[in-house]
């Protein structure tokens, strides 16, 4: 399926230069939305996956539903302060900024197989950070999937050492 005929670029947002790839529009179509889930859930299994892990917000939207399709947990990554036990931190970069993003210490368990997944990779930074979390925690980054990734920036340099699947490339 050609996925990008659903994604919707947006000018200048969140600020002025950047092209913005909105996947609300893809979220918007039922049968795009599933079959993307479908064939990123197809990769989580082939990394026999035993654990997904998805950064805020939008990898919730990702990563949740591939969980669900293949019965196995999801494990929330937050920016500081949005989660309620202990946690771990990790800082990172931005296509446009700095933040920090954290994960209970008690969601990995050592040797666990995680797929990490996000709606997209500009910088790699975000995922860069939340690798480091869940290898700190024990667990084994197997695979990491998105639904978009900007070649032209280069993230996937920033990851090398992992094993990266998009269902789209923006060049």
């Amino acid at each position: 399926m050609d996925y990008k005929q659903y994604i919707t670029i947006v000018e200048d947002w969140p600020q002025e230069g950047i092209r913005f790839k909105d996947i609300t529009t893809l979220m918007q179509n039922g049968t795009a939305y599933k079959r993307a889930v479908e064939e990123l859930a197809v990769y989580a299994k082939e990394k026999q996956a035993d654990v997904i892990v998805g950064p805020e917000a939008r990898g919730f939207v990702v990563g949740c539903p591939i969980a669900t399709e293949l019965e196995i947990g999801f494990v929330p990554v937050r920016k500081k302060g949005k989660l309620p036990r202990e946690v771990i931190e990790a800082n990172y970069g931005l296509e446009y900024g700095k933040d920090c993003l954290t994960i209970h210490k008690d969601s990995i368990q050592p040797g666990q197989r995680v797929v990490i997944t996000d709606d997209l990779l500009a910088t790699g930074g975000t995922i860069e950070a939340t690798a480091k979390m869940v290898e700190q925690l024990g667990g084994k980054v197997v695979g990491i999937a998105f639904l978009i990734e900007l070649a032209y920036i280069g993230g996937r340099d920033k990851l090398k050492q992992y094993d990266l699947f998009s269902l789209m490339s923006y060049e």
